[in-house]
């Protein structure tokens, strides 16, 4: 199977916008073989937490019409949103479509960075879904961070991590590069990170979206300028 990692650089507080965006990225990764692209943290808002705080029609749901475009784009997707919990805030939540649009499954950030705190309301669940006879796991931004999480996925028969993230220019970009692959090599996981590229809220994304093998190694990498695909095969049995 083919995996496609995104990156792209979003309109600030605009879903119908960057719905748009997304769906040329995921017709771009259909066309290039891949059967699931990802996207990165919040992309169909930017990481605008000021506008998401203050507006609930910013959040989106799993069955939301904006939706349609990139559901009906032929390829199951991964895209992060903020997500109507039923309460006063969102949170911040990956939806898993397949490639007839129809919803797989829903997972929310468990680990909310500093003043996401302030904003959204944290996941109490693990995220799973299977996919071409394949099981993978989710974790949002921050939750790459705490190992347990995609550990417990390699435990539950996972073999690849999807991560939507952001990360800037500066400590990000170290950050980006050490996380992932030691994920892979510690738990045996195939990991896919989707990122902004260019300005995101108060950081600008330093692109470079990416898959690393079980090993570790570096199978595709996108550049830090250019909103894009990059697409790596992943074996279902162990390498």
């Amino acid at each position: 199977m083919k995996i496609a990692a995104a990156q792209l650089t979003c309109v600030p507080a605009d879903v119908r916008a960057n719905v748009a965006r997304a769906a040329d990225l995921a017709a771009a990764a259909r066309e290039q073989g891949a059967a699931l692209v990802v996207f990165p943290e919040l992309a169909l808002t930017g990481y605008e937490l000021a506008p998401l705080s203050a507006d609930p029609g910013l959040w989106t749901a799993a069955d939301d019409p904006r939706l349609d475009p990139l559901r009906s784009a032929g390829i199951a997707t991964a895209v992060n949103v903020a997500l109507p919990t039923g309460g006063p805030r969102p949170a911040i939540a990956t939806l898993v479509h397949d490639a007839d649009g129809a919803h797989v499954t829903t997972y929310a950030k468990q680990h909310l960075y500093r003043h996401e705190q302030d904003v959204f309301e944290g996941g109490r669940a693990d995220g799973r879904f299977e996919l071409g006879g394949i099981r993978f796991c989710l974790g949002i931004c921050f939750d790459n961070h705490f190992p347990e999480l995609p550990g417990r996925g390699a435990a539950d028969g996972c073999r690849v991590h999807l991560a939507s993230s952001l990360y800037g220019t500066g400590d990000g970009i170290h950050e980006r590069a050490t996380v992932h692959p030691e994920i892979a090599r510690e738990h045996g996981l195939y990991v896919v990170l989707a990122n902004h590229v260019g300005p995101a809220g108060p950081w600008t994304g330093c692109g470079r979206s990416a898959v690393w093998g079980p090993d570790g190694s570096l199978l595709a990498e996108a550049d830090d300028r250019t909103p894009s695909v990059v697409t790596a095969s992943i074996a279902a049995a162990p390498v």
